[in-house]
């Protein structure tokens, strides 16, 4: 596990981002990443590439479904 640096985010919440000391701490850990514009929670977005493995993988039904 990665050691934080508190006195860095600390002094980017404060200074930075203009938090007061109550603010910063009740921000939880991934608040604090998407006010800082990190976000390693999300995908990647959809490329090119994965949109076409996805479209193989799946293709649109051919046959015509009609209620007979």
């Amino acid at each position: 596990m990665t050691r934080l640096d508190w006195p860095g985010l600390m002094r980017v919440g404060l200074k930075e981002l203009g938090l007061s000391p109550g603010a910063f701490w009740a921000l939880t850990p991934v608040e604090l990443m998407i006010l800082l514009g990190v976000d390693e929670s999300s995908d990647a977005p959809l490329g090119r590439a994965r949109l076409e493995e996805l479209i193989r993988a799946f293709p649109d039904q051919t046959e015509d479904i009609s209620d007979e």
